[in-house]
């Protein structure tokens, strides 16, 4: 769970003049001065009373000034905006707004919360009714749709008196930095993964192996062929005779979560429930016989993907079915497998990349650790290039000289060339346990296992197949080099990699 630091703070102004007029009638007395036209029917017949219409709109507008005047002056507003969570993806963030009345009448508030589209696609009026001398509040849910830092914007009030006809406009600076990060699991969905780990974790204590490393096990007396460095003097002066320490293999190993933020990670994916959740290893190629998937998605009820180099709005996105990007994923998968890691004992480290290094953290633990983790996965960006996998791979080699458990996050470039990221993990497997996985794409799946219904899907099948074999030729080639490589769709991303984790502890093979 998140820490409650990472809530965002608390903000709270006094409300200012929206313009330098700023009041208006209100819809009610525009039908007063409206019925005022009633007269002008027996006008027709006597003059005299056209003049009772200008008497009922004198009336009325001397109302609403009346009316006006007793409503309190913007400054006696005050404005609050509080949050009950920390913004997450995939997860309702509860906000609530504050309006104290610091004026002797009741007014009748409409408030219009500007926050960025990351946040909310379209802004919603609120409504409620302020007391003096009592706060009202309301609160409402918003579902982030981004991650990062985001700026939110005014608050904007119009209020009247519950009369209503004349109402006050007035705007207070609630503006703030709002964080929003990862997507998290929930504590039902994490709880199965750590009493695995704590299952794991008591198997390794119950067949513990002494060995060469370097955690202190036990003292016993010192025997022919012992090391004299490893004789411990103060346990020799107590007991009069030779006492030599035992040392076990270390099972608190660094564990590397190493993300790709090249364009590849761009790409939005459609979340739908139908989307297969494959869990491919190298050389498995998935048969395309009996899939009646039609090209354009209509069997399934999926949207057809969007043009290559479109740029969507989030509420586009939204409509369209494609909720978040591959990174988003990667990031939701790096802050469940650090809390799992940690829980099992592991240091992690973190190594987001691009052009340069985004984000770097050296293995640590505890909990002010995870959430430097999270704050540094929260502020990842996708860059427009792709990314330098060789100069990663030179920083994490220099990093981290010892072996160590590296879950590398990525995709594979469409090219002619073998990839440079192939490279890289290749070099990275010499040494330490490689966990690579490459993110698959939904939407070229199912081109490839669709059935083409004309020349021109026929064309568009055998590219896609060939991609898909071309890429896993490419991950059993690095399967080869002793990686572990998985070929995963995003939604299977987080559940298919702590299973991984938890296999490579229970071996274990750091």
């Amino acid at each position: 769970m998140i820490s409650p630091s990472l809530h965002p703070g608390a903000v709270s102004a006094a409300c200012e003049r929206r313009r330098r007029w700023g009041f208006g009638l209100t819809p009610r007395s525009i039908g007063l001065l409206l019925l005022g036209f009633v007269w002008l029917v027996p006008g027709f017949w006597d003059g005299r009373l056209a003049y009772a219409m200008l008497a009922w709109d004198a009336l009325v507008l001397l109302a609403a000034l009346l009316d006006g005047v007793r409503l309190p002056h913007p400054g006696q507003l005050v404005a609050s905006r509080s949050w009950s969570n920390a913004p997450a993806l995939d997860s309702e963030t509860e906000i609530e707004l504050t309006i104290e009345n610091r004026g002797q009448t009741i007014v009748e508030c409409r408030l219009v919360d500007d926050l960025p589209v990351a946040l909310v696609a379209e802004p919603r009026t609120h409504r409620l009714t302020a007391f003096p001398r009592v706060p009202a509040r309301l609160r409402y849910r918003v579902e982030p749709q981004e991650r990062g830092d985001c700026e939110t914007g005014w608050l904007y009030v119009r209020y009247r008196s519950p009369l209503g006809l004349l109402e006050r406009w007035a705007k207070a600076p609630l503006t703030q930095t709002v964080r929003v990060y990862p997507a998290l699991r929930t504590g039902e969905e994490q709880q199965i993964f750590l009493a695995r780990s704590r299952q794991i974790d008591l198997q390794l204590r119950q067949a513990r192996q002494r060995g060469l490393g370097r955690d202190f096990e036990s003292l016993r007396e010192y025997r022919e062929g012992d090391d004299l460095r490893d004789i411990c003097w103060t346990a020799t002066a107590r007991h009069g005779s030779l006492i030599t320490r035992q040392y076990q293999t270390e099972r608190s190993q660094p564990v590397w979560i190493v993300l790709d933020c090249g364009r590849l990670m761009r790409t939005r994916v459609a979340m739908t429930k139908e989307s297969p959740s494959s869990d491919r290893m190298p050389g498995k190629q998935s048969s395309g016989v009996n899939a009646q998937v039609d090209f354009e998605g209509s069997a399934r009820g999926v949207k057809p993907p969007p043009p290559s180099g479109a740029v969507l709005s989030v509420a586009a996105v939204a409509n369209a079915g494609l909720v978040h990007s591959k990174l988003d994923h990667a990031c939701t998968t790096a802050v469940a497998l650090a809390q799992l890691a940690l829980f099992s004992g592991d240091r992690v480290g973190l190594l987001a990349y691009g052009q340069g290094v985004q984000q770097r953290l050296l293995p640590g633990r505890g909990a002010a650790h995870l959430r430097q983790l999270i704050e540094a996965l929260a502020q990842v960006r996708a860059e427009g290039s792709e990314a330098d996998h060789l100069r990663a791979t030179a920083v994490l080699e220099r990093l981290q000289p010892r072996r160590s458990l590296i879950l590398w996050v990525t995709d594979l470039a469409e090219t002619a060339m073998r990839p440079e990221v192939i490279d890289g993990a290749t070099q990275l497997a010499r040494r330490h346990v490689l966990l690579f996985v490459a993110m698959a794409q939904p939407e070229v799946e199912r081109i490839a296992q669709g059935r083409p219904r004309n020349i021109e899907q026929m064309f568009r099948a055998a590219a896609a197949q060939e991609m898909a074999g071309r890429r896993e030729l490419l991950l059993a080639r690095l399967h080869e080099q002793g990686a572990l490589t998985l070929d995963l769709n995003p939604e299977a991303l987080t559940s298919s990699v702590l299973n991984q984790y938890l296999a490579v502890k229970e071996r274990p093979m750091v």
